[in-house]
């Protein structure tokens, strides 16, 4: 990773920029003075000294104390469980005194971005009470092989359909057997449809709330978020008579 993505990285971590080029700069070389910072960064010395101290409070640097004050980085995989774990407390906090706010039940919210839609998926997974739906390539519903695992040993109903027909877990037996899963054969598909389709997905939880949209991997992926019981009902339909035509042909 270039020294610019890590200096990026390092900032959500709640580091400025320039903190992060001078943690990067100790973690490079051994014990430092202020003055040997400024000399390898190019930063003004009274900019180092702030950035030094910061590092100190945000548990990212040591102060070797001598002759003249020398600073060392804590490692970096330290740092970053000490700050993670430091943030799930402040989440915790949060959580139980800030203001509670829930998305409205009948309205359709646009969530954009692979990012955001991923996080969304992830939340809406582990937020399951009883049951999930869940269609989409096969390759992209294995990228979810661990929060489903969590879902399947907490006994809840897991239905994933694999749209482009590729069997899901096929090394991990366990999880398989805890899973029913669906492959669309490919004669139900037409040829114009094939990639129109690989990239959509379709995800139901609880039969209350369900995400639909494009998955490309890119910033203009765009899902459809809805609680909105009319729709849901004609989402869940639709889903249940592709499962119905899958079992028909294979004979079921």
């Amino acid at each position: 990773m270039e020294e610019a993505a890590i200096v990026e990285q390092l900032t959500l971590f709640g580091l400025s920029r320039q903190e992060a080029a001078i943690y990067l700069c100790l973690l490079k070389n051994e014990e430092l003075t202020g003055y040997e910072v400024a000399k390898l960064t190019g930063i003004s010395r009274s900019n180092v000294y702030n950035g030094l101290a910061s590092l100190v409070e945000h548990g990212a640097a040591y102060v070797m104390e001598g002759t003249s004050s020398k600073y060392l980085a804590v490692a970096l995989p330290e740092f970053c469980d000490n700050r993670v774990r430091y943030l799930m407390k402040v989440k915790e906090r949060l959580v139980a005194d800030g203001p509670k706010k829930s998305l409205p039940r009948e309205g359709y919210i646009t969530i954009e971005g692979y990012e955001h839609i991923c996080d969304k998926i992830r939340h809406m997974i582990l937020g399951a009470e009883m049951r999930i739906y869940f269609s989409a390539t096969g390759a992209f519903l294995e990228e979810w092989t661990e929060e489903i695992r969590e879902l399947v040993k907490a006994g809840k109903k897991v239905v994933l359909i694999s749209e482009d027909n590729k069997e899901l877990f096929s090394k991990d037996e366990e999880l398989r057997g805890g899973i029913i899963q669906y492959r669309v054969p490919e004669h139900f598909r037409e040829p114009e449809e094939e990639e129109q389709r690989s990239d959509q997905i379709r995800l139901i939880i609880d039969s209350e709330y369900i995400l639909t949209g494009t998955v490309t991997g890119k910033s203009d992926d765009a899902c459809l978020y809805s609680g909105q019981k009319n729709f849901v009902r004609v989402f869940k339909d639709a889903m249940r008579n592709e499962i119905a035509l899958i079992r028909i042909a294979r004979n079921e």
